[in-house]
């Protein structure tokens, strides 16, 4: 597979699949500490679930909305708000998972999901797979195990219909800006199914969806050093007071926050591993 790698120049080594694994709208990072140093990051709403898994010797922890938790890793849903992620002797794989591939995994339920332990949810295979992740030799093996536990898991029956999937799709091709009524066109529904229909099968009604992919595309750029006035314009966004209500409703955040700052460290770093990818 060939993992490309991207090292911070201090102490934190990263790494990412080369080629997209086995599992459709499935990305992943990985990243530890040579040393055995913490990890302390803040990490704000996507439109994807996040699976951090942990495989170093020490558990992370996680303060968020439901206050603060003891896990070895842990299944974060879709419509969480900010959270902070601690850990000593961080070693981690970061997956995230779009709604599709999130619903076949542990159901519609996925994307409402708070912060849930990893052995929760699948139990003794979430332990071997820490486990196993601890003793691979590589992180090109640490990704192929990762892959194959993810596509195990993954139930065909519970596959969104393809309207679904299209109009999936098509929020996240045009970053977000496209009514539900454009929507619905497009898989030739009427609104209201394409609403029973999103809610019942990804669990987000469609203009939810759109509104995350449009906020994360803005977050994106705010990070790049964009102004919020011109990231308001290109986003979609009425104005940038419309701006800062998803940003303090998604994030806890402000333009001011975000805009013309930089990140540095282990964000920035994190940041670039991830890339362009798009679930």
């Amino acid at each position: 597979m060939g993992a490309t790698r991207a090292d911070s120049g201090e102490q934190w080594e990263f790494a990412a699949p080369a080629e997209r694994g086995p599992v459709r709208e499935v990305a992943m990072i990985g990243f530890r500490h040579r040393s055995g140093a913490g990890l302390d990051v803040r990490v704000v709403g996507r439109p994807a679930v996040t699976l951090l898994i942990g495989f170093g010797s020490g558990d992370l922890v996680v303060d968020g909305d439901a206050g603060r938790q003891v896990v070895g890793g842990f299944v974060s849903g879709i419509t969480n708000g900010a959270m902070r992620v601690r850990g000593d002797r961080a070693e981690c794989i970061e997956v995230r998972l779009s709604p599709l591939t999130a619903g076949a995994l542990l159901g519609p339920v996925a994307t409402g999901l708070g912060v849930v332990g990893l052995e929760e949810i699948w139990g003794v295979r979430a332990r071997r797979l820490r486990e196993r992740l601890a003793e691979a030799a590589d992180w090109d093996e640490r990704f192929a195990l990762t892959g194959a536990f993810l596509r195990e898991g993954a139930e065909a029956g519970r596959a969104p219909r393809p309207e679904i999937v299209t109009g999936w799709r098509r929020i996240v091709a045009t970053r977000g800006q496209v009514t539900v009524r454009e929507l619905a066109q497009l898989c030739g529904w009427s609104r209201k199914r394409l609403w029973a229909g999103f809610e019942s099968e990804i669990g987000l009604t469609p203009k939810r969806a759109a509104m995350l992919v449009r906020f994360r595309h803005a977050v994106d750029a705010l990070v790049a050093g964009g102004r919020a006035a011109a990231v308001a314009a290109d986003c979609g966004y009425s104005d940038q007071s419309h701006l800062g209500r998803d940003l303090a409703g998604f994030a806890d955040l402000t333009p001011g926050m975000l805009a013309g700052q930089p990140l540095a460290g282990f964000p920035e770093h994190r940041h670039r591993t991830w890339g362009t990818f798009v679930l």
